[in-house]
């Protein structure tokens, strides 16, 4: 299968009609709810497969200096940007990590997070990954930790040998493990979706020297 171009694919944020733009809206407004029903609380977030940050760092250049946040991106240009970007925009305390977002390795020393994004990730691995991926979270959440999370809504997209709505598929992995749904957005004008879970669990020891995930696209 041929690897996915990730520049390119950032490109089509500038089409403000496209589904990746209204993802992208819809994440940020999804993000921007979590952290006013926090207040003022001293908030860590951590975003995986960040790309350029565009996810996370304008909404917190609108007056959230209580959030500390760690990006996690491979692309070396996608994390300069990341970094140009929040110097750009004042902010501090952000630590974008040029690392695998897949290994462990990737984690040591970022505090657990109490927002975590994992946002074009899903529909890139397979489906024991996604079980993995999910399995594996309460190394690095807090208790009470929102993750938000996306996923595009044709099956054809889904890499994995599952059948059925790839959508529900991963909300039924999520309710196998301690996760309760908050909501889950299914746009009628655009193939995507977006989903939160809240941690209900208890946080686990972190293990290093494993993944959790591996693009295959």
């Amino acid at each position: 299968m041929a690897k996915t171009d990730w520049h390119e694919w950032h490109a089509k944020y500038d089409d403000p009609a496209g589904s990746l733009s209204k993802r992208l809206g819809t994440v940020r407004t999804e993000l921007t709810r979590i952290l006013d029903a926090r207040g003022s609380h001293p908030t860590q977030l951590v975003s995986i497969c960040a790309g350029d940050g565009r996810d996370v760092l304008p909404v917190l250049a609108a007056g959230r200096g209580h959030v500390s946040a760690v990006l996690v991106e491979l692309d070396g240009d996608l994390a300069g940007t990341a970094r140009r970007e929040a110097a750009g925009l004042g902010l501090h305390g952000i630590d974008v990590r040029t690392a695998d977002a897949g290994a462990l390795d990737s984690y040591l020393e970022v505090p657990r997070a109490d927002v975590f994004l994992a946002c074009g990730v899903f529909g890139n691995i397979t489906h024991e990954d996604l079980e993995t991926t999910i399995a594996t979270l309460p190394q690095l959440l807090a208790p009470h930790a929102s993750v938000i999370w996306t996923r595009g809504a044709e099956r054809t997209e889904d890499p994995s040998a599952s059948t059925g709505d790839p959508v529900d598929l991963v909300r039924e992995v999520f309710a196998q493990q301690d996760f309760v749904e908050d909501t889950v957005i299914r746009p009628h004008d655009a193939g995507f979706r977006v989903g939160v879970h809240r941690f209900v669990g208890a946080p686990t020891t972190p293990r290093h020297g494993g993944h959790m995930f591996r693009f295959i696209r």
